[in-house]
Parts: C-alpha cells; sequence; structure tokens
C-alpha cells in the first residue's frame, strides 16, 4: 500500500487535540473520517505531534497508507473537499517510502508561542494568542531563555501527567522577539515533554513581568520539581509551526 505525507493546517479551537479521544472531535478523528468517505474504507493515520486541545498547526505532519496511487495535488485537493466545514486544511499531499514515519522519522520539531502584550482585549486574535496586560520585558525573557538551551533534566516544565519514559530532552531553540505589542517565543527540539512549552512560556513571563529574574528561571530548571514552574500558558497561543526531515537520497542515474 502507498505511503502519503500529509502536511497539515488546522484552527485547534473547539477540538479536543490532535489524538482520537472518547470526549470529543479531534484532528485525528476529522481527518481519518474524511479519508474513510475519500477512499470507501477506515485509515489510521499517524501525526507527527499530539498537539492538545485549542493548539494550533501552520505544519502538523502525518502519514497515511492508501489503498491505491493517487497524484499529490489530487489527494489533497479532494480530502480537502471532505473535510469541509472544519477548519483543517491539507497544505500539502506526496507519496514517501514506505519506511517513512511521521513520528519517528522526525528530526526536529518547531514551535511558536504567541503573546500580545496589551491592556485592550482580543478580538482578531481571540483564541489566537494569550493576552497578557501587564508590560513584560521581551529583551530579559530572551536573556533568561538561554539557560534552558541544551541537555536538561526538563521535569520542571513537564506535565505531571506525561508519559514519556525520560524527562531528559534537548532544547535546540529558544528564541523571545517583540514586534509591536507581539511577543513571540520560538522553541525547536527533537521532542518535547507534555505542556513543556507552555510550562517554558509560563515561566518566562513571570521573567517579562519582573517576577523572576534570570537566576531563578535556572533555579526552578535544576530542582527538577513540577512545583518550581511558573503558570502553564494557555493552549491557544501555541503553534506547531513545522516538522524536519532527512531529505530524501536521490537515486544514482
Amino acid at each position: 500500500m502507498p505511503r502519503y505525507k500529509l502536511t497539515i493546517e488546522y484552527d485547534g479551537t473547539g477540538f479536543v487535540g490532535w489524538q482520537r479521544q472518547a470526549n470529543g472531535l479531534s484532528i485525528q478523528e476529522a481527518i481519518e473520517t474524511a479519508l474513510a468517505s475519500l477512499c470507501g474504507g477506515e485509515i489510521v493515520i499517524r501525526g507527527a505531534g499530539r498537539t492538545d486541545a485549542g493548539v494550533h498547526a501552520l505544519g502538523q505532519v502525518a502519514h497515511a497508507d492508501l489503498d491505491r496511487d493517487w497524484r499529490g495535488d489530487v489527494l489533497r485537493d479532494a480530502l480537502n473537499a471532505h473535510l469541509r466545514p472544519q477548519r483543517i486544511a491539507i497544505v500539502h499531499a506526496e507519496r514517501v517510502a514506505d519506511d517513512f514515519d511521521a513520528r519517528f522519522s522526525a528530526l526536529r520539531r518547531h514551535y511558536l508561542y504567541r503573546i500580545v502584550n496589551r491592556r485592550a482585549p482580543l478580538t482578531l486574535e481571540a483564541q489566537r494568542a494569550w493576552l497578557v496586560k501587564r508590560r513584560l520585558d521581551a529583551g530579559a525573557m530572551h536573556d533568561a531563555a538561554q539557560v534552558l538551551i541544551g541537555k536538561h533534566d526538563f521535569s520542571t516544565f513537564r506535565d505531571a501527567e506525561c508519559q514519556a519514559a525520560c524527562p531528559v530532552r534537548t532544547l535546540d531553540r529558544l528564541d523571545v522577539v517583540k514586534a509591536a505589542d507581539t511577543i513571540e517565543i520560538h522553541a525547536s527540539a527533537r521532542s518535547f515533554l507534555h505542556h513543556q512549552v507552555r510550562s517554558m512560556v509560563g515561566s518566562l513571563e513571570h521573567v517579562g513581568a519582573g517576577k523572576w529574574s534570570r537566576a531563578d528561571l535556572q533555579a526552578a530548571l535544576e530542582a527538577r520539581d513540577r512545583a518550581r514552574c511558573g503558570v502553564v500558558a494557555p493552549a491557544a497561543g501555541l503553534y506547531l509551526v513545522g516538522v524536519d526531515y532527512q531529505e530524501p537520497v536521490a537515486e544514482p542515474d
């Protein structure tokens, strides 16, 4: 059965998250239902990241094994037709090698967290960002964020119900960038613990507000204690923006 890689964009508002659950509609279920309608049988997809309820994606990746060959653009357009009116779009579909796995073949995942730092309530950005009314120092946040770069035990920034066997992760990037009243936090790693990005962002908000120093953030990391974490930032500001994979090796002529 040919395997296809799907690059997916979605608005996570109103969904229970990526993974199928009994308590509501998930992104995975919506796409599998569309595939079943299109292909006439049950199809299970595997995603690169199990985003939580309310989390968005610009570049989620999944793979599916189908029972016939499809041209990528035809599959993309047909799936999008079956996904209406859900706020989910297949941005790209392509045939890949049979050993490609959206989750386990991933080399790096990239997340974006958006904070709108102003007094006025959100209108167009509602459910798309975290509104923080007290003034934040983005420079101090970026400086403190660098203590989290590298290989660490991230138990402090790990959800109590995280199912990962080991809390050690290697964080490749954690940059804080401000433009007007928007603060963007960019995080990259091969993999993340459950709620790790939102936990780090919530702790960085404490730094930006002057409640914590860089040393306080480092002490929280080194404590390896969930109770030392700052607030967990809301899901609405988080986006899975992309997943990196090894480029396929061209066959010799």
